[in-house]
């Protein structure tokens, strides 16, 4: 029999990482919250900076790899400022697009460009969370999330969900930083992670901290082996991974069969 207290055992249980901090599960997802409500304005423009535009060519590497059909449907998770979403529109004649995100400033992001780009017939925006979705079962040709997976409080539920309301036959796409760099890279990733990154943030956003979370929230983030498990474990098949940019980047993939 265990010694601890029903009130010890939930503390104990209810402990997660935001960053390198534990903090309380229910309060991370507020915590996630109010980084992209920070940096939300300047979000596009960091990522530009930060990546040296190599941020592009990873998206458009997602979109090749879905290599969008003529009137899919895609969900986009955590893309509040529309970037996989509208690259998808451009490649899907008469596709639709659901953004849904946890942030209302990132969504208002997205909606102010999808109005620029004349897309806001073929684009939704919506708020809500990766782990308890807004949207029927079976309800999507696609599901995509990139640079976002990393911020859930619990993958394996968001991954679950996932598949969820995937139709059968559709495509789950994820786009992530991952911890396994290259060897040979890794010191000098490691430096300009942590010493430029942040001050980076600093000067264009006016947030270091909030850039301080997202780099400590990539070495949080399972290695590419133990994502694959968690995709097989929430049921999703043919499963797969690459690595883009040495390591830095890796997309995973698989299909609701």
């Amino acid at each position: 029999m265990s010694n601890k207290t029903p009130t010890q055992t939930d503390d104990l249980e209810s402990k997660t990482h935001f960053g390198f901090q534990t903090v309380d599960e229910k309060a991370k997802e507020g915590l996630v919250r109010g980084v992209f409500d920070s940096v939300a304005d300047r979000y596009d423009v960091m990522n530009d900076v930060m990546s040296v535009g190599l941020h592009r060519v990873w998206k458009d590497s997602l979109i090749d790899s879905l290599n969008p059909r003529p009137g899919m449907h895609l969900l986009d998770v955590a893309g509040g400022t529309g970037d996989i979403s509208f690259r998808f529109l451009e490649a899907s004649a008469g596709g639709k697009a659901t953004v849904c995100d946890i942030n209302a400033e990132m969504l208002g992001v997205g909606r102010r460009r999808a109005l620029e780009q004349d897309l806001e017939d073929r684009a939704d925006f919506i708020c809500g969370n990766a782990e308890s979705l807004p949207l029927e079962d079976r309800s999507v040709d696609a599901y995509t999330i990139a640079f976002g997976i990393r911020n859930v409080t619990h993958i394996e539920n968001a991954l679950a969900e996932a598949r969820r309301v995937l139709k059968p036959g559709g495509r789950f796409l994820c786009l992530e930083f991952s911890p396994a760099v290259i060897p040979a890279l890794k010191p000098l990733y490691e430096s300009y992670s942590f010493n430029v990154i942040p001050k980076m943030g600093g000067l264009i956003t006016n947030d270091e901290e909030s850039y301080q979370y997202l780099i400590e929230s990539i070495r949080k983030f399972p290695s590419p082996d133990t994502f694959e498990a968690m995709m097989k474990t929430a049921g999703l098949k043919r499963t797969q991974y690459r690595s883009m940019s040495a390591g830095v980047v890796y997309l995973h993939t698989g299909w609701r069969l």
